[in-house]
């Protein structure tokens, strides 16, 4: 394990892709009695020193968003080509877990190799999958194409928790998904943890509230407490699809305000 005092200090930047309409009650289990809007944001984030570049998660493209009735905003290589990353540069992706949202565009990436949890594929390979409740927010070709991957020696696996890098850890918390990881990443700020949908909202981990769509309440429930054990405070948990992460941290830049925020400095509102 690194020293503490020498660990890298990362870069870590959401990239806003996509967005849809909803409401409160769509996205609480049991629902919700304010029948109010309640947006989803849809990101892709981006971890980076000088020697490291890693993608986490991969976004959809036009077909996906046409099928799922979502709007995409631009298209998730477009949106790392505003930051200077081309899909040759991209060698390192963590998929935190195999929905359509988070692996739709695994195939623009050539040169990559992808980290994966045991338990994800077994998940999305399995017999849950005979369960349209669970198997609707996958797409068999996204999952057929991990699978031609595997023979390509293209993923790398992981069973629970794992350090890819220094200042870089994957952690399983399940619940979402049977896989579903998180990325903890060690940044000028402290330690900051990409939660992914094991917290879409902020209000999801805050209240202990679940998200509809669950494979496991108590891995969920669980995971909430696990994601505050690993991130440096309560402020350094960054929900997998809420818009308030544009507003609550600086852009990278002034022409990329609402696009690239940068998650490894201190957010500026609450």
């Amino acid at each position: 394990m690194t020293s503490l005092a020498v660990l890298p200090k990362y870069e870590v930047i959401a990239l806003k892709y996509a967005t849809r309409h909803g409401a409160r009650p769509d996205h609480f289990v049991g629902g919700d009695p304010h029948d109010v809007p309640m947006p989803m944001d849809y990101f892709i984030w981006v971890i980076r020193d000088g020697t490291r570049l890693l993608l986490v998660d991969t976004g959809f493209n036009q077909d996906m968003a046409d099928k799922r009735n979502r709007t995409l905003l631009r298209r998730p290589i477009d949106a790392l080509k505003l930051l200077g990353i081309t899909e040759q540069d991209v060698t390192e992706i963590v998929i935190t877990h195999l929905h359509n949202d988070h692996v739709g565009t695994f195939d623009e990436f050539a040169h990559a190799k992808f980290h994966l949890q045991d338990d994800e594929m077994d998940f999305a390979t399995g017999r849950y999958m005979c369960c349209n409740g669970f198997r609707r927010a996958f797409e068999v070709d996204h999952v057929a194409g991990m699978i031609r991957l595997v023979y390509k020696d293209r993923v790398v696996f992981h069973k629970g928790d794992a350090e890819i890098a220094p200042g870089i850890s994957l952690h399983q918390i399940g619940g979402h998904t049977a896989g579903l990881q998180v990325v903890r990443v060690h940044t000028a700020r402290g330690w900051v943890v990409l939660a992914s949908d094991a917290s879409h909202y902020y209000e999801h981990f805050e209240k202990k509230r679940c998200f509809s769509l669950v494979y496991h309440l108590g891995d969920m429930m669980a995971g909430f407490e696990r994601l505050l054990e690993l991130a440096q405070s309560p402020k350094h948990v960054i929900p997998g699809h809420d818009p308030l992460v544009v507003q609550r941290y600086r852009p990278y830049s002034p022409d990329l305000a609402g696009i690239a925020m940068r998650l490894d400095q201190d957010p500026i509102a609450e």
